[in-house]
């Protein structure tokens, strides 16, 4: 199945998954699975939730992750400090990462945002360089929008 076709169903599982019902981290939880068992290469799908002033790991499936991370470190503080999603193809190139997972070589964050308010992001690694592009980067920001209702 190609990217685009997967992404479709996949949003319209999580459509169903998150209908009806409105605690965050029981979809959070849904979603993390949905994604981390629908999408080829992923090593690690959850959340990282804000709070005072920093990101606290939330619901995921994977290997162990980091628990605390402050706005502007790695992939996950840079996209919650700037409200814009992080592509990175090479993990190892960007500076400041914080390697939760040594496997990890590459990454998207998108950050989930309601009322103009950070809530969390949602953070997958690959072990696969390169793994993420502007259709995850899309879809993914669509799946992210229905978390946030």
């Amino acid at each position: 199945m190609n990217k685009e076709k997967n992404y479709k169903l996949l949003l319209k599982q999580a459509g169903s998954l998150l209908q009806g019902e409105h605690d965050l981290i029981a979809n959070m939880s849904n979603i993390s699975a949905l994604l981390f068992n629908g999408l080829p290469e992923v090593s690690y799908a959850g959340f990282y939730r804000s709070q005072e002033q920093e990101l606290i790991l939330g619901p995921f499936q994977g290997p162990v992750a980091c628990m605390h991370i402050q706005l502007g470190r790695g992939v996950c503080g840079k996209a919650a400090e700037t409200g814009q999603i992080q592509i990175v193809p090479n993990v190892h190139e960007f500076s400041g990462h914080i390697a939760c997972d040594a496997n990890t070589n590459s990454e998207i964050v998108v950050p989930i945002i309601h009322n103009k308010k950070l809530l969390a992001v949602l953070d997958l690694d690959s072990n696969s360089f390169a793994r993420f592009d502007q259709i995850d980067a899309e879809y993914l920001q669509k799946i992210a929008d229905l978390v946030s209702k």
